[in-house]
Formats: C-alpha cells, sequence, structure tokens
C-alpha cells in the first residue's frame, strides 16, 4: 500500500440485499472479490483496496442523493468500449439504470467514453473506457 492509496470506501444502504444484487454484481464483475460478509454488510476486495456496503442501523435516510452535498459518484476503469458497452447490457438486469441516454457513451466529453449508472437506491457508477475511439 502507498501513502495516499485509497484504503477503503464504505457505503451505507438501505437494503443490504438490493445492494448485493446491483454494486456487489458490478464489483464482482470489474474483477473484486468477495473479501467479508456479516449481518449487515459486505466487502469486495481488489488489491489492497476493498469496498464495503453496509445496511447500518445509524442509517438517517433511504435515499442516497447524489446532487446534493457528498459523494456524486465512484468511477472505474472498465477496459475496452466493448467491455464497457457489455457491462451496460449486463447491469440493466442487476437493478442499474443507464444515466444521460441522450448523450452516451460520451456524456461525459467527446474524447471521454464512459457510461454512467444508477441503482435504485440512487447510487451512481461510471464506467470509463481504456481505449476511447475518437468520435
Amino acid at each position: 500500500m502507498q501513502r495516499g492509496q485509497i484504503h477503503h470506501i464504505e457505503l451505507w444502504v438501505p437494503r443490504l440485499a438490493e445492494a448485493t444484487v446491483s454494486i456487489g454484481w458490478l464489483l464482482e464483475y470489474l474483477g473484486y472479490e468477495l473479501f467479508q460478509s456479516w449481518e449487515n454488510g459486505r466487502s469486495w476486495k481488489m488489491g489492497d483496496t476493498y469496498i464495503v456496503v453496509e445496511q447500518s442501523p445509524a442509517l438517517s435516510g433511504t435515499i442516497h442523493d447524489r446532487l446534493a452535498p457528498g459523494l456524486n459518484h465512484l468511477a472505474f476503469q472498465a477496459g475496452s468500449t466493448e467491455k464497457v458497452d457489455e457491462l451496460v447490457r449486463k447491469s440493466l438486469g442487476h437493478g442499474w439504470t443507464l444515466l444521460f441516454n441522450e448523450a452516451h457513451p460520451y456524456a461525459g466529453g467527446p474524447e471521454h467514453y464512459a457510461a454512467y449508472l444508477s441503482n435504485v437506491d440512487g447510487f451512481e457508477i461510471e464506467l470509463v473506457a481504456l481505449d476511447p475511439p475518437p468520435i
């Protein structure tokens, strides 16, 4: 682990089972492995970094508002443009919806091939292609 590298990210969710279906599925598809599992949470690990999804009893709300102050989204390198497209197709059956349909896959700009997805709890994920073709 290098100084300054992200150690872990913890997301509090209102429904652990639904988050496992959407977020857990996506993390595993991207290469993360289930690391820990307990009554109110799960974590997935890749290298030295892990991501926690927890239904905490201290949770004060039921919907994440990505437009409010705080976390807007997590962005992951997803591989080739074909992998991004494949992830979008497969994610629709795992609780995700595509955001910014009218500008997809260039919603981030003409040289940024990516997909922006949102799940039922309002969490946004960006899947970035490593080899964006020019438009």
